[in-house]
């Protein structure tokens, strides 16, 4: 019996020991980490869906009249949700808060990155990716051709960011434009399920122009501002590189513009039809 169990310790810890090792030198190490967030990140948003559509059936009694298409909707729009919420988050923090794009520090910001940045942009990398995989599978029922051009510029330019290490914060930028996906997603919801002439559908579209406002329009105009000022770093790197940062913000402030219309088109009518 001593033996037995002495030699089950033995195998434990072993297992422990190269299941330590796995994590410690291939999923977080540095040449790793980014394949381990995209995967990650693909994980999270099947998680998310199937929770989604767990807490939906059991809590939402109009959930199970819902089409199939619309209940396929609803639980893409919960996983969009979660990573809205994560990369909003972080990108705040890694371009305010954190010291990584800090003007004070030596050497260009232009090409600036950490564990933290590169991790962040692969957890993102995998939601664009399985969310594209979806619209594709579901086309178009979940979005037309803008919301796939708005996903291969984003999976492009994750991508490149990732593994050159360049631009980062630009990409930052533009991700902290994804703070109105929880307004989109609630106005969606609340539509669904009859909430319409709601006092949370009108609260929530004054909140949704303003956001959209706020990060899809001032923060693009901040984000061109802030290229001037540091073009001289930005001559320096690969032409890709600049191609991506001129293009991507340019082609998708015209794409928020042309949404920002037909938001405040919406919303006069719906304050039109209060009054």
């Amino acid at each position: 019996m001593m033996d037995l169990s002495t030699t089950s310790v033995i195998a434990a810890k072993a297992y422990k020991y190269k299941a330590e090792s796995l994590v410690k030198d291939y999923l977080l190490a540095d040449s790793y980490v980014s394949y381990t967030a995209v995967l990650g990140g693909i994980l999270m948003c099947k998680m998310v869906h199937d929770i989604t559509h767990l807490i939906s059936s059991l809590y939402y009694k109009g959930y199970g009249s819902l089409t199939k298409i619309q209940k396929l909707e609803w639980n893409n729009r919960g996983m969009s949700t979660v990573h809205a919420i994560f990369i909003t988050l972080m990108s705040v923090y890694l371009v305010f808060f954190s010291n990584l794009f800090s003007d004070e520090l030596d050497g260009p910001v232009t090409v600036r990155s950490s564990n933290l940045s590169n991790f962040t942009l692969g957890v993102s990398l995998g939601y664009f990716i399985a969310d594209l995989a979806m619209l594709f599978w579901a086309y178009p029922s979940l979005g037309g051709m803008e919301y796939v051009l708005h996903h291969m510029l984003s999976i492009i330019s994750l991508v490149y960011a990732i593994y050159s290490e360049e631009g980062q914060l630009y990409t930052y930028m533009v991700l902290i434009s994804e703070t109105t996906t929880p307004g989109i997603n609630l106005r969606w919801f609340l539509d669904t399920v009859g909430m319409k002439r709601s006092k949370a559908y009108l609260v929530n579209g004054v909140t949704m122009f303003v956001a959209w406002l706020v990060a899809r329009i001032i923060l693009f105009i901040y984000l061109f501002y802030h290229i001037y000022f540091h073009y001289d770093q930005i001559n320096h790197m690969r032409t890709f590189s600049c191609i991506l940062i001129f293009a991507v913000p340019t082609v998708l402030l015209a794409m928020n513009t042309m949404w920002f219309a037909k938001i405040l088109r919406g919303l006069k009518k719906t304050l039109a039809k209060r009054q």
